[in-house]
């Protein structure tokens, strides 16, 4: 059998199983053997025959090395990671051919885009289903996610229970990871938005040109008659211009473009701008606050003008969303300071929401924050720098250590300090303790931050997740001290 003919079987009213994972495989199933971040499916083929696989779909094939069974069939193709991509879609009779998609790329604000995305749909009365670094949200059900973008079985089979659900729009946060894994290969985007690149995933992609590539890569497979929605005030979006064939639609904030959002008013609990766009000006209220979150509002503007939606229903539909989980999120008490969590875990995000936060708050500005574990080592002293800048008081803690010790990625974090000695810099390595140390030191006005974990219920110690978040441990303190 070739490829076109496992297509076609797949394309039937009973399609065989496909799986990814080896271990998953059951007789009768097709193994696709895609090469991921950490482990090569190809090396795992000789497991998928032993489970029975019937059809074993690999980029090479070394029969003395791997068990040979005349129930097994080999299809060899160019790219592993596509072709799992397209049979997915075949297998689910191409969801995504019947779906109006939209998707987001970027270091910062993807999970806002697209959750300002949904609202500006959802509050026209249709379903938009969305799948991002919080939540997969079919209309069916919603899940909590486990990766920012999905695997390509698991996008197909998402887009097909949104179907069911009668979506008829899905919005999904494109990572670079993903982009470059081909995990998205062909799905026609309608509109696709790039925010702004800031250092991260260095580990992964080793250069910043090689990081961008990755997103270029959403831009350049999008169709002439499809938006590229770009931020003008990123110099990152000019190179991925250059390479897209698609209609491209610039945002801004207080500079000229083709989507402009100027802010009014802005204070802790609200944020007030006018949104113009084609000689038309609609007013938004919304209670994201910060320049770089009325940004990500004009990015989600511009998906939606690209499908026909009108800027009257845009702003309307960006003024009904009042919260995303942990996403500058406060903390609610009755107290007198304020207490708010954000996910920023790069320096350029930890800049954004400092910078916002600083001349709103009337007292003393205070951050936790710390640096995963296992990840991109090169932002943890960057970190530390705008800490330093832009809060009154730092205090270093850990955030998700993984497989490394926390006293080693504090002792990183800790060289981008200037003064580490000074009386306003504290080192917690147990966040638990680290957030009570902030909430006890707290005083009337200040403002407390929380970063790094947001949304996040859960910590990575090791290899195991335990139950954590910082909202609740917050909530629980601020509890007693009333």
């Amino acid at each position: 059998m070739n490829f076109d003919e496992l297509l076609a079987l797949l394309s039937s009213e009973a399609p065989p199983r496909i799986c990814t994972d080896s271990r998953l495989v059951k007789a009768g199933d097709v193994f696709i053997a895609v090469k991921g971040t950490l482990q090569d499916g190809h090396n795992f083929i000789n497991q998928a025959v032993q489970n029975s696989a019937q059809f074993i779909v690999c980029q090479s094939y070394e029969p003395s090395r791997e068990p040979q069974t005349a129930s097994c069939e080999i299809i060899i193709v160019g790219d592993s990671a596509k072709a799992a991509a397209t049979l997915a879609q075949a297998s689910r009779h191409d969801p995504a051919a019947k779906l109006t998609n939209l998707a987001v790329t970027g270091t910062n604000g993807k999970t806002t885009v697209a959750f300002l995305a949904q609202s500006i749909i959802q509050n026209t009365g249709q379903r938009c289903g969305l799948l991002g670094t919080i939540i997969y949200d079919t209309g069916l059900a919603a899940s909590e996610s486990n990766l920012t973008t999905p695997d390509c079985l698991d996008i197909a089979e998402a887009q097909y229970q949104m179907l069911k659900a009668g979506t008829k729009y899905m919005v999904i946060e494109a990572s670079s990871h993903a982009l470059e894994q081909n995990r998205l290969f062909g799905i026609n985007f309608k509109a696709a938005a790039f925010t702004n690149l800031a250092g991260d995933h260095l580990d992964y992609h080793k250069t910043e040109e090689h990081y961008l590539a990755a997103k270029t890569r959403l831009f350049q497979d999008l169709s002439p008659d499809a938006a590229a929605v770009l931020n003008k005030q990123s110099p990152h979006a000019q190179q991925i211009a250059r390479k897209t064939d698609a209609k491209i639609l610039w945002y801004a904030v207080d500079e000229p473009a083709d989507i402009t959002a100027h802010i009014q008013s802005m204070d802790i609990d609200e944020t007030v701008f006018i949104l113009q766009y084609a000689g038309q000006k609609q007013a938004v209220n919304t209670p994201l606050i910060g320049p770089h979150n009325v940004s990500n509002h004009a990015a989600a503007a511009g998906l939606c003008l690209a499908v026909g939606f009108d800027l009257q229903t845009i702003a309307a539909g960006l003024s009904a969303l009042k919260t995303i989980p942990g996403r500058l999120e406060e903390v609610q008490w009755d107290g007198n300071f304020s207490v708010l969590v954000d996910y920023a875990h790069t320096d350029d995000a930890l800049r954004n929401v400092l910078s916002t936060l600083k001349p709103l708050c009337k007292a003393n500005l205070i951050v936790v924050f710390g640096c995963g574990g296992d990840r991109d080592r090169t932002k943890r002293p960057r970190m530390a720098k705008v800490a330093e800048q832009l809060a009154g008081s730092v205090i270093v803690t850990s955030d998700n250590p993984r497989t490394e010790k926390p006293e080693d990625i504090i002792s990183e974090i800790i060289t981008g300090l200037k003064n580490p000695d000074s009386e306003n810099i504290k080192v917690e390595p147990d966040r638990k303790k680290a957030i009570e140390l902030a909430l006890k030191t707290a005083a009337k006005d200040d403002i407390v931050l929380i970063t790094g974990k947001g949304h996040e219920t859960y910590q990575i110690i090791g290899t195991e997740k335990f139950d954590f978040s910082d909202s609740e441990i917050a909530r629980q303190y601020l509890a007693k001290r009333i």
